[in-house]
């Protein structure tokens, strides 16, 4: 299946991604409005975030360049440092940005 990349077969991509993004994103509220939030569950919850993030990390800490290693310890530092996800975030792009740019 193709679709045409004219005006109207974005507008449908988008569309398309729009709807799997809901439906699941409110399919998993849906599920979840069942459970019971059990320790056990809320544990399983908090380690697949942590996979989640340590799974997009790595192979950019294993095959990226040079900006996105000054990024990731950039972030890093400035996480344990200040200690506030945002700024530490800003921070590992503002300086990813810099690397690429002067380098």
């Amino acid at each position: 299946m193709a679709i045409e990349t004219t005006t109207l077969g974005v507008l449908g991509l988008i569309a398309i991604m729009t709807l799997t993004t809901l439906m699941t994103r409110f399919g998993g509220v849906f599920i979840m409005s069942f459970l019971r939030i059990s320790p056990r569950i809320e544990s399983f919850i908090n380690t697949m975030a942590s996979s989640v993030l340590i799974a997009i990390i790595v192979p950019m800490a294993v095959s990226g360049d040079l900006g996105a290693l000054a990024a990731l310890v950039a972030t890093g530092v400035s996480m344990l440092v200040i200690r506030k996800p945002l700024p530490a975030i800003a921070i590992g792009l503002l300086t990813a940005a810099l690397v690429r740019y002067f380098g």
